[in-house]
């Protein structure tokens, strides 16, 4: 009978995987060969969604600039485009930032572009 020289090292991929799938339901957590395939996707979907994250957020940002640009009587394109040509530069996030947690701030900015 062949000698198995790799138990150990097997033995400690199987509780890798076993012990991030805790919290799993059925099968996935238990069972080593389902268990390793939900490991692996969920890695895929971890990588896809670092990116998407990014995606997501800049249209939250502009979602809001957007709704806080229409109260004070303009759009979020006729905003952006008037800060670039009057030289304001702030990002995104910030802008949605005083949009939401300043509006008095928002505003002036507004105006600013407005005048121009």
């Amino acid at each position: 009978m062949p000698r198995a020289k790799t138990r150990v090292a097997s033995r400690a991929r199987r509780k890798k995987v076993l012990k991030a799938n805790k919290g799993y339901f059925g099968k996935r957590r238990s069972a080593i060969r389902t268990a390793h395939d939900a490991f692996w996707r969920a890695g895929v979907y971890a990588y896809r969604d670092r990116r998407r994250k990014k995606r997501d957020f800049r249209a939250l940002w502009i979602m809001r600039i957007n709704a806080a640009a229409r109260l004070n009587g303009f759009t979020y394109g006729k905003l952006v485009g008037g800060m670039k040509k009057k030289g304001i530069v702030i990002n995104r996030k910030m802008l949605a930032h005083l949009a939401v947690h300043e509006p008095d701030m928002f505003s002036k900015i507004v105006e600013e572009v407005k005048a121009a």
